[in-house]
């Protein structure tokens, strides 16, 4: 029996208020397909809100996410099989510098915001998590080995790239674009900064591919060819990204 607010209820009763009662959801599902249904860029925030998770934890001692998450091209590899860091990369950060977090996710808030809405939720997610992958095998082919590396900047570059080919394929100004990302090349060049230009030049590239597949399969009868077209470039990613599986570096 269960005590109710006039007396006992008897367990059968219980099982029927029960399964009669109305049904509530999270407030955080309700607010997410609230904005959805505003047209918000969730997809955008969810990535940012999911970063910057990962990050707070990467601060816990003892957790080791960071551990766990970076890549190195000694992952996919005769030497280690850990092929989740090939995407889980993207949502770490180097937390010796917080300007590294903080200003990736400033870039990805203004070209994710942008691209979302231009290209739906689920393309610009496969745009991200495709250039991620680019940028990826970009260190697997341009750099050492046992480089390790951390950081959403492949995936970035890629939106950057997308963006620059979009604009560029549909007749809008893009030399201020061309502007940004010379300089963000030129950056990752520079002695002493510590960073991954092959990530970011592997994710250009990535997401310059992707923007022109979204935009020369743009009609409505195109979509199943677009669809195919994109699996094709993450299996040809995801084959790149075996080159030291194919050619072992044991030995």
């Amino acid at each position: 029996m269960t005590q109710a607010a006039v007396g006992v209820v008897c367990p059968e009763c219980m099982r029927e208020q029960r399964a009669s009662a109305p049904r509530t959801k999270p407030a955080v599902l309700t607010r997410v397909r609230s904005a959805a249904g505003r047209g918000a860029p969730v997809v955008t925030y969810s990535l940012i809100g999911i970063t910057l998770a990962v990050f707070v934890l990467q601060l816990i001692p003892g957790l080791g996410v960071t551990d766990w998450l970076y890549f190195t091209p000694l992952a996919v590899s005769d030497i280690a099989f850990q092929p989740w860091r090939l995407f889980t990369t993207m949502f770490v950060h180097s937390t010796g510098l917080i300007f590294h977090v903080v200003l990736n996710m400033y870039t990805l808030w203004i070209f994710g915001q942008l691209l979302e809405g231009l290209l739906g939720r689920w393309r610009f997610l496969t745009l991200y998590l495709l250039s991620g992958l680019a940028g990826s095998v970009g260190v697997i082919w341009l750099a050492d080995p046992n480089t390790s590396v951390v950081g959403a900047s492949g995936a970035i570059f890629g939106l950057m790239g997308a963006f620059l080919v979009i604009q560029r394929r549909l007749g809008g100004q893009t030399t201020q674009l061309f502007v940004l990302l010379g300089i963000n090349l030129v950056i990752g060049f520079v002695p002493g900064f510590n960073i991954a230009w092959q990530a970011h030049l592997g994710g250009l590239l990535g997401g310059a591919l992707i923007g022109f597949i979204f935009v020369e399969t743009r009609k409505r009868s195109q979509q199943s060819l677009q669809i195919w077209l994109l699996v094709a470039v993450g299996v040809v990613l995801l084959l790149l990204s075996a080159r030291y599986l194919v050619f072992p570096l044991a030995g």
